[in-house]
C-alpha cells in the first residue's frame, strides 16, 4: 500500500488485500446499500476478491481508483475515497462512502478535498465529474461545498433512475 496525500486528520492510501474486513463492513452499511448499491459482498472472501478484482485491478490499468481513508491517530480505515471511470462520462468522477459511525464529522469533506488537490497535482485531468442520485442530500452538499457545480441529470446505460451530474474544473 502506498500514502497518496494526508490531511489535518486522515491518511489516504491505495487499498490493500488485508483490507477484507474494512471492506466487508463498508459494503453493507445501510447507506452504501442504499445510495452505491449490493455488490454482494459477504464474507471475507467475497471482500478479497472485490479487492483484488476491482480495486488493485483499476490502479494498474488507470493509475488511480478507490483509496482509503485511515484515521491518523490510530490507523482505522474509516472511508474510502477517490476517483472512478465511468464508460458514460468523458472524465473521472468523485466518489466517497465512510462507515456510519464516521458520516457527519467532515472526514468525508476533508477526503474528498484531499483528493481534489492530489488531483490537480498528480493526475492529467481537466475536470472531475461527481454523480448522486437526487435524494442523497448528504453527498450534494459536500459535492458544493467542494466547488462542484450542479450539470444537470443524467440516465446511465441500463439505470431506471436519473442521477443528478456534477463537475469541477481542474484548472491549473
Amino acid at each position: 500500500m502506498k500514502v497518496l496525500f494526508e490531511t489535518p486528520r486522515l491518511q489516504v492510501r491505495t487499498f490493500a488485500a488485508n483490507d477484507d474486513a474494512f471492506v466487508l463492513e463498508l459494503l453493507n452499511t445501510p447507506s452504501w446499500l442504499q445510495y452505491i448499491g449490493d455488490r454482494h459482498i459477504r464474507t471475507l472472501e467475497d471482500a478479497q476478491r472485490y479487492i483484488m478484482n476491482n480495486l488493485l485491478r483499476l490502479y494498474a490499468e488507470q493509475g488511480y481508483g478507490a483509496w482509503v481513508a485511515v484515521l491518523k491517530e490510530t490507523g482505522k480505515p474509516i472511508g474510502i475515497c477517490g476517483l472512478f471511470k465511468r464508460k458514460y462520462l468523458e472524465q473521472p468522477d468523485l466518489g466517497f462512502a465512510f462507515l456510519p459511525a464516521f458520516e457527519g464529522q467532515g472526514y468525508a469533506y476533508e477526503a474528498a478535498a484531499g483528493t481534489i488537490t492530489y488531483s490537480r497535482q498528480e493526475l492529467p485531468f481537466p475536470r472531475l465529474f461527481a454523480i448522486t442520485q437526487p435524494d442523497n442530500h448528504r453527498s450534494v452538499r459536500l459535492l458544493e461545498r467542494s466547488g462542484f457545480t450542479l450539470q444537470g441529470t443524467i440516465l446511465p446505460p441500463g439505470e431506471a433512475d436519473e442521477l443528478m451530474l456534477f463537475d469541477l474544473e481542474l484548472s491549473r
